[in-house]
């Protein structure tokens, strides 16, 4: 990789005070400084255009804006993108923007690190509140840095020497739709007219997303008055909850995204399997499966949407499991945890447990079976109006039978039930279903009674994901238990005639599991 230090500003002060991620420095490299040096880097290039275009998510950006301002009338409401985050010395991660930013403006990728969406109230009797527009929208960024700058070459983070061509202002607000503006007006335009008088505005933003810009709003609500730092905390956490309640229900455009992952997602875990019968018996076997995955989510979306779990068999039953260095041995179960995210940032999340023969043992399928009866003993719970604690009771009562019929469960069905007993959660300790799309674990900011509680309606994603987790330390269980861990994992669509597999293409049941792994590797060989 080329260091960014290897740039070629005229002054490194110069440099840092363009490039806002440039504060930590190097004087490792000899820079030139001389003006011909400028003269020259600015001199003899032909134009270089980011092709843009408007994003299909556009069409929905502005209901989701509508929605948003709604709920805060009067008030501006700031949502940064986010920076980029350090990997190590002057290497970055590659940039994700946070996922309420992704939601309100559509992009996904690494667009415009930096960057910030505002809200603006619209003004009492204007044109725009008499049409029923609560706020206006207005996405700050960085200009191009193109060659008519010389931020063209100094600046790491923006400039296009380094980046590449960037959509700039005009650039974005084809593909948003959304007005933009230069982010050297952001600090002005935050502060206008913030106060608590009569008249003035009040001011609240998803914090520490961009540590530097919750640090100006709070220095700008301090100024207008709003000294109790715990109250605009709590205004913020509010603003904070809401923007990620909102994110529960999915459009068209999301629903779409989300069956485009899960079909990604499917090819990843053929590719696994395809290399499976090579990987048999390698260190590491269980990284050189996880690299076909997140290939293929690089070939086919933005990235995995999260650290991509490959756990053969003692590593099964560790939930989060993403060392991924052990080897794949013959006679275990394979639990392999995978999604991709899509260029919009829309993630599935899938597990299946795989016999690494090829074939489950009676034993393995015994196991195996109650797991997959505890799933669609949740997707029958999951109807409209349900809840998604009546999926989780749903799997654990067949989850806890079955350790009861096993002679595992030291106390009744009933009372491991009970909220005073649970311990059948001794091997099951984690959550069955959550909600999923631009997160994982999305909407994870939302209350209780919004979340767990809250009755499941049409248009929500979901997954369902009972599993087994037999460590291999544990006394209290046969000897012949130790060491598996099996997990079933799909998402769910709730529509208005009830649960639909989003993920029911990838196969599932004991002999089609084993039919698509003889096909995989039978497609290896050829």
């Amino acid at each position: 990789m080329v260091s960014v230090n290897d740039q070629a500003p005229e002054t490194r002060a110069e440099a840092d005070a363009a490039d806002s991620m440039a504060d930590r420095k190097h004087n490792r490299t000899l820079r030139p400084e001389s003006t011909t040096f400028s003269d020259f880097m600015l001199s003899g290039w032909s134009d270089e255009n980011a092709n843009v275009q408007p994003l299909e998510s556009s069409k929905y950006i502005q209901s989701r804006l509508t929605a948003l301002g709604e709920r805060f009338p009067g008030e501006r409401l700031v949502i940064p993108a986010g920076q980029a985050k350090v990997r190590n010395d002057d290497c970055d991660y590659a940039f994700r923007p946070d996922s309420a930013y992704a939601y309100y403006t559509g992009l996904g990728q690494d667009y415009e690190a930096g960057a910030v969406l505002v809200l603006n109230p619209v003004a009492e009797g204007s044109a725009d509140a008499v049409r029923g527009k609560t706020h206006n929208a207005v996405l700050y960024l960085h200009p191009r840095s193109d060659q008519s700058t010389q931020d063209y070459y100094r600046s790491a983070a923006y400039g296009e020497y380094w980046v590449g061509a960037r959509p700039g202002l005009d650039g974005i607000k084809i593909m948003t739709g959304l007005d933009t503006a230069d982010i050297a007006g952001l600090n002005d335009a935050l502060a206008k007219d913030v106060g608590t008088e009569q008249g003035a505005i009040r001011v609240r933003i998803i914090r520490n997303i961009d540590v530097e810009v919750t640090a100006t709003v709070d220095a700008i609500r301090q100024a207008g008055g709003f000294d109790n730092p715990d109250a605009t905390e709590s205004d913020d956490n509010t603003f904070y909850e809401f923007a990620s309640t909102a994110r529960m229900i999915k459009d068209d455009f999301e629903v779409r995204e989300m069956r485009k992952a899960i079909a990604a997602t499917h090819d990843g875990f053929t590719r696994m399997l395809e290399a499976l019968p090579a990987t048999r018996g390698k260190e590491r076997g269980e990284r050189i499966l996880e690299g076909k995955f997140n290939a293929n989510a690089r070939e086919q979306g933005n990235a995995e949407g999260y650290g991509t779990i490959v756990a053969s068999g003692a590593h099964a039953p560790t939930l989060h499991w993403m060392r991924n260095t052990g080897t794949i041995s013959n006679g275990e179960l394979l639990l392999i945890d995978a999604g991709v995210e899509t260029d919009s940032l829309y993630t599935a999340d899938i597990t299946r447990t795989f016999p690494v023969s090829g074939t489950f043992t009676p034993l393995q399928r015994e196991l195996y079976s109650v797991v997959l009866k505890a799933q669609k003993a949740g997707f029958e719970a999951a109807q409209v109006g349900a809840t998604y604690s009546d999926i989780h009771h749903a799997c654990m009562r067949v989850l806890a039978e079955a350790l009861h019929d096993w002679g595992i469960l030291p106390v009744s069905v009933e009372e491991s039930l009970s909220p005073e007993g649970q311990q059948h959660r001794r091997w099951h300790a984690c959550g069955v279903a959550h909600h999923l799309g631009l997160d994982v674990h999305d909407c994870s900011q939302a209350r209780y009674e919004s979340y767990q509680g809250a009755q499941i309606t049409p248009g929500m994603i979901f997954t369902i994901e009972p599993g087994l987790y037999f460590r291999e330390n544990d006394m209290l269980i046969p000897e012949e238990f130790r060491g598996i861990g099996i997990r079933i994992e799909d998402d769910v669509l709730m529509t208005e005639n009830g649960p639909e597999w989003l993920s029911h293409d990838i196969p599932k049941e004991i002999d089609d599991v084993e039919a698509w792994m003889a096909q995989a590797a039978a497609s290896a060989r050829n």
